[in-house]
């Protein structure tokens, strides 16, 4: 009897795991709600430069949700915290930084609106 229950918990358990897993799979797979936005700052040409260790760079990208991937990021730091050939270039001295395409920057967290504005995307209601 101790034998049938132990395989009972067993394919439960890897039941369990499995459902977990493929939900998982289907989630990562869905778009993210401010794909369109975050898609149309890219194709504006506007570009967000940051740090790993940033906070405020964490924060910009936390505003974009799952649709961050598709933000035209370029991280400026190196791991032993040393700033890249191109950011130096750039003179970018604060993170985040976004150079929009008419040559302008904006340091610091910049809000949908604030984007929306430099980039000429429709901004998302809420």
């Amino acid at each position: 009897m101790k034998k049938k229950n132990t395989w009972i918990w067993i394919v439960v358990t890897l039941g369990i795991i499995i459902a977990l897993i493929a939900f998982l799979v289907v989630e990562a797979k869905k778009p993210g709600k401010y794909d369109s936005f975050a898609q149309c700052i890219t194709n504006s040409g506007a570009k967000f430069y940051g740090a790993w260790w940033c906070p405020h760079c964490e924060a910009q990208k936390a505003l974009f949700g799952k649709s961050v991937k598709k933000l035209p990021y370029v991280e400026c730091q190196t791991k032993d915290s040393k700033q890249t050939k191109q950011c130096d270039d750039l003179g970018i001295t604060g993170y985040p930084t976004w150079i929009f395409a008419d040559g302008t920057k904006a340091t610091g967290e910049q809000t949908f609106a604030q984007l929306g504005a430099k980039t000429n995307c429709p901004v998302p209601t809420n």
